[in-house]
């Protein structure tokens, strides 16, 4: 089954910090608590990290675990970071990072997500006529909780 999600945090922080903790994947288990291991399979010979492959392992609120691989294709230093998924589901990532104007709370990140991929994991793909509600459930509370460790971990730096 295919999925598409569109994931937007307001990080209220200015945008160096914000990408230099999205382009350290290695470090997301620090602040996201959903994310249960970060391994580095291949490094980047390249100074952008184009070319790195890490194996990522997820556990939301449900019981189970999404684990696959992710390999960086394009970086646009300071706003937009793209890969390639293969594993437990297939697709494509995009953090997309901009600074957003002047807001009452100060400088704000805007963050985009874009997640587009389809599921490979046999049980999924026959429940999801009827648990996709739940799967998206599930995605939307990985994403918060990332939301809300990202905050954290800049704010107490």
């Amino acid at each position: 089954m295919h999925y598409s999600f569109a994931t937007i945090w307001r990080i209220p922080a200015p945008l160096p910090p914000v990408w230099e903790a999205i382009f350290t994947v290695d470090q997301w288990p620090t602040w996201w608590k959903s994310l249960e291991k970060a391994i580095l399979l291949e490094p980047s010979k390249r100074s952008d990290g184009v070319g790195a492959l890490r194996r990522l392992t997820f556990k939301g609120r449900l019981l189970y675990r999404m684990t696959f691989e992710t390999r960086v294709t394009k970086v646009n230093l300071f706003a937009r970071m793209e890969s390639q998924v293969t594993g437990e589901c297939e697709g494509t990532g995009i953090w997309t990072l901009a600074l957003e104007k002047e807001s009452p709370q100060g400088r704000l990140t805007v963050v985009r997500y874009d997640w587009n991929v389809r599921t490979t994991k046999p049980w999924m793909n026959l429940t999801a006529p009827l648990a996709w509600p739940l799967f998206r459930w599930n995605h939307d509370e990985v994403m918060r909780q990332g939301g809300e460790g990202l905050t954290r971990h800049l704010t107490q730096r």
